[in-house]
């Protein structure tokens, strides 16, 4: 009887533990919600009001996400810190300031306010409500007052104080983890050339390490002397080879994962689709950090994926801007595109089709059997009526394009696809062709590739695709000059956070492309290219038809 009398308190003590963590979990999830979308708990929006104009602020726009940050690290706006944004987690909140507090060592931000009292529930409260901080001295106008009641206010509250509670997968006392994505249908004279640099890139950032493991470095940039260190780790790469149809992809990812927690997914390669890649990233919480792809997912409301650009995509919106650009004489154009089944092009024809719709311009279609690479082109372009042709094909369909003279007279290719400068376009096909370009000309971009081109030497790397290879070092350099900024504040949504704030400040030496930039919610770094044509029948020398567009 004694040992069913325990058992029974045990499974009540057992509910009511599960109930309480069942309860702090929807108190935090409501918190979330307002942090992170702007909505009550009740389902209304958050609301509140600018202080020096009296204008409101509601939802969405009112979210404090738009300012805070998804990690609660807050930012700055403008060069020089002109106007910062603190990190409002519960370690940074309630803080003290003392330098002999035995509190642990906050990792330092250039934006941290240091120079007040730790925060209680109630003065927080006060400063959401009212813009007072813990002294009750003014906040900056930008922080809006917002109406909150007292549950929506401690769910809020309460939420703050989980972002400390995160575990960081990946991040061990001495050790990074981070892992490349390799899909398997990627090329695999592709791979050998990203994997050559990354474990080379790899081992050159583990060689001279700072110290050793058990010491600190400082960034030497405050008075705050406590907030000013960063352990040195030693990085390491985990490789998740894909395999088998892309349905499979997410539980071969999730397997991944488990076994090898890693921090962030580091460049990568993949053929025609990335979309379970990019799922999984998102839904996990985890950096994809500008793989080598050539059809991304573009979708404004996912945070974690960040590419190069928008690969055939983008070339989609360049050849679209020059189609409707000619077509405004007013006579009718019928636009054939050819592709190749299961390759990049089955994506980016839909894509010029979308750019094109609403215009006086029909846009037809012709796949091509998969896999039959140089068979078909010449017969699937006889007969065609159309004014203008747009060809999304390998090199070794392109080099099989045959006699040119049933081909109308404006004709694009896709350089990312079609092999850029060294494409195997027949020299025929080439006075009448103009070719989507994404990357800077060759001979601006030549002094910004000497430094990749000459440590690729230096580590005897194999040249064997110079963009794939260009772009790997240039991902894991980002990756560099992130992590040096970001001290110890070693959580997966201030990756992103960081890059998207000061990308285009971080790195001189951008590779293949003329400018890098990103902003809040924006996943592409270069959004822009050219239409280039070739400056003869022979050779690789191009001519580019207008100014870096953006379309």
């Amino acid at each position: 009887m004694r040992a069913a009398r325990i058992l029974e308190i045990g499974v009540a003590l057992f509910g009511l533990s599960a109930a309480a963590a069942s309860a702090a979990e929807a108190l935090t999830d409501a918190g979330k919600a307002i942090y992170q979308r702007g909505v009550l708990a009740s389902g209304a929006p958050l609301e509140g009001t600018r202080p020096t104009t009296g204008l409101p602020v509601k939802g969405g726009e009112a979210a404090c996400v738009n300012c805070h940050q998804r990690s609660g690290l807050g930012t700055f706006e403008g060069y020089n810190l002109a106007v910062t944004i603190p990190p409002i987690t519960g370690q940074y909140l309630f803080h003290s300031r003392s330098a002999t507090s035995t509190e642990p060592v906050l990792p330092y931000l250039e934006w941290m306010h240091g120079n007040r009292d730790p925060y209680t529930d109630a003065t927080v409260a006060r400063a959401i409500r009212e813009g007072l901080d813990s002294q009750g001295r003014p906040l900056n106008a930008l922080m809006p007052r917002f109406t909150l009641g007292d549950a929506d206010m401690a769910a809020l509250i309460g939420y703050l104080k989980s972002l400390d509670l995160r575990s960081v997968p990946g991040v061990g006392d001495t050790v990074l983890d981070f892992a490349t994505v390799i899909t398997p249908d990627a090329d695999p004279v592709k791979r050998r050339g990203m994997l050559d640099v990354m474990e080379h890139y790899f081992a050159d950032k583990n060689q001279f390490p700072i110290g050793n493991s058990a010491q600190l470095r400082t960034s030497g940039k405050t008075e705050y002397a406590k907030s000013m260190f960063m352990s040195h780790r030693l990085w390491h790469l985990h490789v998740w080879e894909l395999t088998g149809p892309a349905a499979t992809w997410t539980a071969q990812l999730q397997q991944h994962m488990a076994k090898e927690p890693v921090l962030a997914i580091v460049s990568g390669l993949g053929g025609s689709n990335w979309a379970p890649v990019h799922e999984f990233c998102e839904q996990q919480g985890v950096p994809c950090l500008f793989p080598n792809v050539e059809v991304p997912v573009d979708n404004d409301h996912d945070f974690y994926p960040l590419y190069f650009s928008k690969g055939v995509l983008l070339e989609a919106n360049l050849i679209a801007r020059a189609i409707a650009a000619s077509a405004q004489g007013g006579s009718a154009v019928t636009v054939q595109q050819v592709y190749r089944a299961g390759d990049s092009g089955e994506a980016a024809a839909p894509a010029l089709a979308a750019a094109l719709k609403g215009r006086a311009i029909t846009v037809r279609s012709r796949a091509l059997p998969a896999g039959a690479r140089g068979q078909g082109v010449a017969e699937a372009l006889r007969g065609s009526n159309a004014s203008v042709l747009v060809l999304w094909l390998r090199p070794d369909d392109l080099a099989a394009l045959g006699d040119p003279s049933p081909a109308p007279a404006a004709v694009f290719v896709s350089g990312l696809m079609g092999g850029l400068e060294r494409s195997p376009l027949p020299a025929p096909w080439r006075g009448r062709a103009k070719m989507a370009y994404p990357y800077d000309l060759p001979d601006r971009r030549d002094l910004r590739l000497r430094y990749p081109l000459g440590w690729f030497s230096i580590k005897h790397i194999e040249v064997v695709d110079e963009p794939v290879q260009a772009n790997t070092y240039l991902a894991c350099g980002l990756l560099a000059e992130t992590l040096s900024h970001m001290a110890d504040n070693l959580v997966q949504p201030f990756i992103v956070e960081m890059l998207q704030s000061s990308i285009e400040k971080r790195l001189i030496n951008t590779g293949y492309y003329p400018r890098m930039a990103l902003g809040w919610n924006q996943h592409f770094a270069s959004k822009g290219g050219y239409i280039v044509h070739f400056a003869e029948a022979g050779g690789t020398s191009l001519v580019a038809d207008s100014d870096w567009v953006v379309p």
